[in-house]
């Protein structure tokens, strides 16, 4: 991902978190529909479940984020680990879903809307807070996809970003603006 120098931290966040979404994607489009919904034990969860969660999360805390409270009566979380959705297609027509949620929460915000206070299980935080707080549990999932779609396309994986022991070429690649790190 390109730095672009900016003092907005919305205008900061924003493309970061697209980065991260896309880069799960990118891993999701990795691995065969089959690998999506495989967990590696007992204790782990599918590509299918993280995301299930994630999106859980995205409804919970960005649907009315600046007038109720971020862990809505309606959220099962437990719910969240079991039972994905069945097939591909619905998996990400959800993923979809709740990061549209948080876009819709978070691009309309202004600067002087950070330190605005909301709650999130009753606790007040601000707005900047409130996202921090996202900023970085969602790359922490975003890992966990990253990691499974690794590991389930094997040989096949394509690296989503500098490629093993191709560090010196992808720079220059980058700084020639042949390709783009977004």
């Amino acid at each position: 991902m390109a730095l672009v120098f900016t003092t907005s931290y919305l205008e900061d966040t924003l493309p970061l978190l697209r980065f991260y979404k896309r880069n799960a994607e990118r891993a999701m489009e990795q691995v065969a529909d089959e690998h999506l919904f495989i967990a590696l034990g007992e204790e782990s969860n599918s590509i299918a479940i993280i995301v299930k969660h994630m999106v859980g999360n995205m409804r919970s805390r960005w649907v009315d984020f600046l007038t109720s409270d971020g862990e809505k009566p309606n959220r099962n979380r437990d719910s969240e680990f079991v039972d994905p959705p069945a097939t591909r297609a619905a998996l990400m027509a959800q993923w979809e879903e709740g990061w549209a949620c948080m876009f819709a929460a978070l691009e309309p915000l202004h600067e002087d809307d950070l330190s605005r206070q909301i709650t999130i299980r009753g606790e007040a935080h601000s707005v900047l807070q409130a996202i921090n707080r996202q900023l970085a549990h969602y790359p922490y999932h975003v890992g966990q996809i990253v990691l499974l779609a690794k590991y389930f396309a094997g040989d096949q994986w394509k690296a989503l970003s500098v490629p093993r022991n191709q560090s010196a070429e992808y720079t220059q690649r980058v700084q020639a603006g042949e390709i783009s790190q977004r």
